[in-house]
């Protein structure tokens, strides 16, 4: 599963890790999340990630 980056802030979104302070299982990939999630770091948008090269 592909890593996302913020293009905001740098944090990196990795799926094997989730996001649990969210209530993200570990194994979410990024298309999964909720609409509502957002940057768990600085509250950026889903729309504010790219895919990590």
């Amino acid at each position: 599963m592909d890593k996302y980056v913020c293009n905001v802030c740098g944090y990196v979104y990795d799926p094997e890790a989730g996001d649990p302070d969210s209530g993200v299982d570990p194994g979410t990939a990024f298309a999964d999340l909720p609409a509502d999630w957002v940057c768990p770091v600085c509250g950026a948008d889903k729309s504010e990630f790219s895919k990590e090269d």
